[in-house]
């Protein structure tokens, strides 16, 4: 898959690389995510396999809702046998959605129906009516605020980020 010409990757790329997580060009393996895999505080992408470009954004999302050291064992055999945890997961479900929502991609282009064990659509269905299933867990690691708390504080309420990385 050429990264020139497209769009939507380039502007995936970009967004990564501006909050600081590495992407590192790279032949691959069969890996659970055709042409994807995590490393430490990167993803490592094979693109002559990559088939869904909007997975790097639920890939990016593992690496953003996990702590700073766990973030430096991805992909390694120092990694957790839990990791992601189960909140970890829906919590990089929610954030791929609030990164798709930032750079403008349609939801369809992250939640295509090929994956997320064929609920995709429930999903798309559940955020765009704004049920955000995971959303204490993320205002719990500080990435965002829910609607009452960020009226109280005077900030902006999720889908949009305080901040895009866990510390």
């Amino acid at each position: 898959m050429p990264v020139e010409g497209n769009f939507e990757l380039q502007k995936i790329l970009s967004f990564l690389k501006e909050i600081g997580l590495d992407i590192i060009e790279k032949e691959l393996d069969t890996t659970f995510l055709p042409g994807l895999s995590l490393g430490p505080n990167c993803i490592y992408i094979d693109y002559n396999k990559l088939l869904y470009p909007g997975d790097i954004l639920h890939e990016a999302g593992h690496l953003a809702v996990t702590t700073s050291s766990q973030r430096q064992l991805a992909g390694t055999k120092k990694t957790a046998a839990d990791w992601p945890t189960q909140a970890e997961e829906i919590g990089a479900i929610l954030w791929s959605f609030a990164a798709a929502n930032h750079l403008q991609l349609p939801l369809e282009f992250v939640f295509h129906p090929y994956g997320y064990k064929n609920e995709s659509d429930w999903l798309i269905s559940n955020f765009t009516n704004e049920n955000y299933i995971g959303l204490p867990f993320l205002e719990w690691i500080g990435l965002c605020l829910g609607k009452e708390r960020a009226v109280k504080e005077n900030k902006p309420a999720f889908p949009a980020m305080l901040k895009w990385m866990r510390d």
